[in-house]
């Protein structure tokens, strides 16, 4: 039996779009003359609905496009996918997070997702009724398969003996004989994701005595990444066929012989993040309409990899740059944004803001008796810098990116309504020496970022001869307390976890208001952090 892998990357409610795509890929499956096709969790609807599942409207335009795809199912070709479908009963959740078999002149047989995740960037109980998968075995072409969707097999115990489910009800199924699980999932991407997913599948092929195929979702919703990179262990955990991350893939395996229609080389650790990023840019502005890019470059480390991420998801020719010289720039700054702005082959344009800065301040000194230098003048410059930036987007539709990343964020080291002007945060889940690690990465095959860029002290430029350092910790004790606080929640140890925790306890209202992050971490700002502003904790 030949089954064929199609990681497909939806868009969230679009259903005829889905629809077309789906039947694309049963098409190929067909070509390549395969017996089951099998598509990720939420495949028609898009994942993960929110609140659009309040809109029961979208639920029915999701059913006739359903029905199409029933009338193109060829004949000997089982297709499975997943749905949103409506909960019949009076009582729970209104809809179960669904897979379907398909086949030609069968009855559409359903399956319900029973472990419904709430952590994180997670909420599917909102919407969602658990459903029961105790009797989710299915027989097609003389092969016996048991279905599960993402969570389901995500309840065993760790290696240190956690789990968040107190029990875990795969565990209670009455084992048969079968010749696969397979498991639908839209599962996002963080940075050491898939050794995580290995564990699991390893722990359920090993639970049913039989191999399990993973068929995972790929694409960017908003924050989150889906990485695809779906694949197939043997009953022992061996990998024995694996799709490419970060981009749709059909493959094949015959379930007789074993054989592998491709063989999928695995990327670098550096590659795997900068393609993360580069689809988070590339899927929110195809999916919100989106043709144009623009940032400002300060001729510093973050705006420079944004640039050159901006520049692999769109184009070049879609991307517009700004120099927004002021009063404490050094000349050097410019220069080397505009040497950056040519090496990447994008549009250069200087705004100076020295005039502004200077005819807001002189108003700002009249109004509010402002005397001295502090830092209503550095956010001032800040806020120009955005105000400036805003204006190109109302006047081209295009989208701003924020160039701030983890660390600056984590140490309220911003500007509300100035560098944190957007619609999107591409490095606001990455460490600054993560940032650092993509600038180098990028340069090794040529400069593509100048040297000097990288080399240079970083510095906001807000006032004479500053330094980031002046008032933050050296970035390489700031990231470790930034994952350790952030990313593990743990208890203030070193100095500079100590003198992190209360300023990371007292910006959250910041962060509130900051545009959306792309989710590369284990525990990201944004969607799935959920920390109230007015508190008194300190710990």
């Amino acid at each position: 039996m030949r089954i064929a892998l199609a990681q497909i990357n939806p868009t969230l409610a679009d259903f005829e779009f889905n629809q077309e795509k789906i039947v694309s890929f049963i098409q190929q499956a067909q070509q390549r003359k395969c017996d089951l096709v099998v598509f990720p969790e939420c495949a028609l609807f898009g994942y993960h609905p929110f609140d659009l599942l309040e809109r029961s409207k979208l639920v029915e335009k999701q059913e006739a496009e359903f029905k199409k795809i029933i009338k193109k199912i060829p004949p000997g070709l089982g297709v499975i996918f997943g749905l949103i479908t409506k909960n019949p009963n009076k009582k729970g959740r209104p809809y179960f997070n669904s897979a379907v078999f398909l086949a030609k002149g069968q009855k559409p047989r359903f399956f319900h997702k029973q472990l419904l995740p709430t952590g994180d960037v997670f909420d599917e109980a909102r919407f969602i009724e658990p459903g029961d998968f105790s009797k989710n075995y299915f027989q097609w072409k003389g092969k016996k398969f048991f279905l599960t969707i993402c969570e389901d097999i995500w309840a065993w115990e760790d290696k240190k003996g956690h789990s968040a489910y107190a029990e875990n009800p795969l565990a209670k199924v009455k084992k048969q004989k079968i010749d696969m699980v397979i498991n639908l999932s839209a599962s996002p991407y963080f940075v050491g994701k898939m050794a995580k997913r290995e564990y699991v599948t390893t722990k359920t092929a090993a639970y049913f005595k039989a191999p399990i195929m993973y068929v995972n979702l790929v694409g960017a919703q908003d924050e989150i990444v889906f990485d695809g990179g779906s694949f197939v262990l043997d009953k022992k955990g061996k990998k024995i066929l694996s799709c490419h991350q970060f981009e749709e893939d059909i493959n094949v395996i015959d379930i007789d012989t074993w054989e592998v229609w491709n063989k999928t080389p695995k990327l670098s650790a550096t590659e795997e993040l900068r393609r993360a990023l580069v689809l988070g840019i590339q899927d929110f502005c195809k999916k919100t309409g989106l043709k144009k890019i623009h940032l400002g470059l300060s001729g510093g480390i973050d705006s420079a990899v944004v640039a050159a991420l901006a520049v692999d998801a769109v184009g070049p020719g879609q991307v517009m740059t700004f120099g927004l010289p002021g009063p404490f720039n050094a000349p050097q700054s410019l220069r080397l944004a505009q040497e950056l702005a040519k090496n990447l082959g994008v549009g250069f344009q200087v705004v100076d803001i020295k005039s502004m800065y200077e005819g807001v301040l002189k108003s700002l000194e009249q109004g509010l008796g402002l005397s001295g230098f502090g830092v209503v003048h550095e956010n001032l410059q800040a806020r120009l810098r955005g105000m400036t930036l805003m204006a190109y987007s109302n006047k081209e539709n295009s989208l701003l990116l924020t160039t701030s990343n983890k660390s600056e964020y984590a140490a309220g080291y911003s500007t509300l309504y100035g560098d944190m002007c957007g619609g999107l945060a591409p490095l606001g889940d990455l460490t600054k020496g993560q940032v650092y690690e993509l600038a180098r990465y990028y340069n090794q095959q040529g400069e593509v970022i100048p040297v000097e860029i990288i080399d240079r002290a970083p510095s906001a430029e807000l006032r004479p001869n500053q330094k980031d350092q002046d008032t933050l910790p050296p970035y390489e004790d700031l990231d470790k307390s930034v994952s350790y606080l952030v990313e593990r929640s743990g208890v203030a140890k070193t100095a500079t976890d100590k003198w992190l925790l209360p300023v990371l306890m007292r910006t959250e209202f910041k962060r509130w208001q900051a545009p959306p992050v792309v989710k590369v971490s284990q525990h990201s700002f944004g969607r799935g952090r959920r920390y109230p502003i007015a508190h008194k904790a300190k710990e």
